[in-house]
């Protein structure tokens, strides 16, 4: 994007958003020079003027109480953005060193929207040698598969020079991330921020804004990922808290102000390839209000655990000395393999003009790797599994006959293919699937189903399934899974990213109310490239009607082209 049309849409953007209402939590695409809005017809309803601090369970007609997945706003808004995927070359933490970077910075801009409105999204490819592809992490997608940015499943990759526009409606709402979901290029820097607005179940005055967390290493993760698959996971350097942090002598911390007496909204992330932190603020409680895109019931914590993929919406009261103390993320070196993990800190300050280091100390907190307690995390809108039936999922790993690591959940270890997509496949009639694909088939409309996934293996896995909110059903560490395992079926918790514990078990659920071909896979990076995924084509015979066939054929000739002229050749799972 030049520098005169990135002007020209800030012109834009400021011209055609109105002014929020005092204490709204209604702003609308604030990533300056990136978006428009505009109404979808003459008939579109104004832009919700969303709540304030003094009761932020309401949404225009709307609240906290509505069944979202059955209901909500439509607001006939579109929001749009231009993101760019290019090779620069930055510094995070004063290290310099190549990433892949939207929009030329890590993160790569906020996309904000309100609950109910439409956001199209034009993805332009600037790199010479690589596809990409976005992401939309946790949106939902309903009746719009199409554009959940996963190559190899919903889409060929998008090619050199050539674009996409993803268009799909913000029917949940809170934090959320977009990432490519093209080989490693997550952890190369390609990811930022998705936040939309809607009620809370608590109260609060302002936000801070979305806190990022990410391992990193000096060296690009495409380099390691040779040793990922013959040694495991790779040291990684340090990690970063919005794109931020200090590494020897360089590089600076991100630092957050606050006013005593307030409360304070911040949206936390983590975006990392293979870290599990521990997140907290130094003599600061945390109340936790959302886990993914789902209110829970609000309740207090010190030390919040957060796994790859997994977002919590959280507030803080300033009501400490005025000071400064540290924000921390702490890997995990249980499951986590990283050299500064006493290092990756961001600062909150009561005094604005402070330029110094705190010297608040750490909560008390143990080195594991676990989610939070299933029992803290009640959804605010209860919902009940009924009467579900269910199938094993076993996670092992192996080595293939080149002696590098696949891991594999059930069938075999993942190997789709960039060039045939799922998606496709499924439009063009194809009823049967080769194994590597790693496909299930769910064809019954309604139908509540779950999972039962097991590994021996003394590591845990962030499980995440696309186009769904699933049900966390029964999950222990260290222990086998059989039929004397109670299943909790009211209202448990709910989420996209769960993790499931070392050598044990997690049972998950969901309802087939969403047709289209949907992945699910562990999160950690290095494991998603070794083929930790399978997919479920859901209600095949409705997904054809879904399908802009004229969209996704250009895009796969475009790719086809490319692939022809510059032989590049597959050498992951294809996700």
């Amino acid at each position: 994007m030049t520098f005169i049309r990135a002007f020209f849409l800030l012109l834009t953007a400021v011209a055609a958003v109105p002014a929020p209402q005092a204490e709204s939590s209604s702003p609308v695409s604030t990533a300056a020079g990136t978006a428009t809005i505009s109404s979808a017809s003459s008939t579109a309803t104004s832009v919700c003027s969303g709540n304030t601090a003094s009761d932020r369970s309401v949404w225009c007609n709307y609240s906290i109480d509505t069944d979202y997945y059955t209901g909500g706003p439509d607001t006939g808004v579109t929001v749009e953005y231009w993101l760019e995927v290019t090779n620069v070359t930055l510094a995070p933490d004063g290290v310099e060193r190549i990433v892949l970077a939207v929009n030329g910075t890590v993160p790569g801009p906020t996309l904000e929207a309100n609950w109910g409105d439409t956001l199209v999204i034009h993805v332009q490819n600037s790199l010479t040698n690589n596809g990409s592809g976005i992401h939309w992490h946790g949106i939902r997608q309903m009746g719009t598969n199409q554009y959940d940015g996963v190559p190899s499943i919903t889409q060929c990759p998008i090619a050199p020079g050539d674009s996409l526009t993803y268009t799909w409606k913000a029917t949940q709402y809170g934090t959320s991330w977009y990432h490519s979901h093209y080989s490693l290029q997550a952890w190369e820097g390609a990811f930022g921020p998705i936040i939309i607005h809607g009620p809370a179940t608590a109260n609060y005055d302002e936000e801070i804004g979305t806190v990022f967390l990410n391992d990193w290493s000096h060296s690009t993760v495409d380099a390691l990922y040779t040793y990922a698959q013959t040694s495991g996971p790779p040291l990684m350097d340090t990690g970063l808290i919005n794109g931020m942090n200090v590494y020897g002598d360089g590089g600076s911390r991100y630092a957050a102000n606050i006013e005593s007496g307030k409360k304070y909204l911040i949206r936390l992330v983590n975006g990392a390839i293979d870290t599990h932190f521990k997140f907290s603020i130094d003599n600061h409680n945390l109340t936790v209000i959302s886990s993914d895109f789902v209110p829970v019931t609000p309740f207090s914590i010190d030390v919040l655990d957060i796994t790859m993929g997994q977002r919590y919406d959280i507030i803080i009261e300033a009501n400490q000395d005025t000071a400064d103390y540290w924000m921390r993320a702490i890997p995990q070196l249980s499951c986590s393999n990283n050299d500064s993990p006493d290092n990756i800190r961001g600062i909150i300050r009561y005094d604005s003009s402070s330029t110094s280091d705190p010297t608040s100390s750490a909560w008390a907190q143990d080195d594991d790797c676990v989610d939070v307690a299933l029992s803290s995390l009640v959804p605010h809108l209860s919902q009940a599994v009924v009467d579900p039936t269910g199938d094993d999922l076993t996670v092992t790993v192996t080595t293939n006959e080149e002696n590098l690591f696949r891991w594999q959940i059930a069938l075999e270890s993942m190997q789709a293919r960039w060039g045939d997509p799922t998606l496709m496949q499924v439009y063009d009639g194809n009823t049967s699937f080769e194994d590597a694909e790693c496909v299930y088939n769910l064809a019954e409309a309604d139908q509540w189903v779950y999972w039962v996934i097991e590994t021996a293996i003394p590591v845990p896995h962030p499980i995440h399934l696309h186009g769904h909110d699933f049900f966390i059903l029964a999950a222990a560490e260290s222990a086998s899974y059989d039929s004397s395992v109670t299943l909790n079926l009211d209202n448990p918790p709910r989420r996209d990213v769960a993790n499931l514990p070392a050598s044990g078990y997690l049972v998950l659920a969901f309802k087939t109310d969403n047709p289209g071909v949907w992945l699910m896979h562990c999160h950690i990076g290095w494991h998603t490239s070794e083929g930790l995924a399978l997919q479920f084509v859901e209600r095949a015979s409705e997904i054809p009607a879904l399908v802009k066939y004229d969209v996704a054929n250009a895009t796969c000739a475009a790719w086809d082209t490319w692939v022809s002229q510059s032989g590049i050749v597959e050498e992951d799972s294809g996700v």
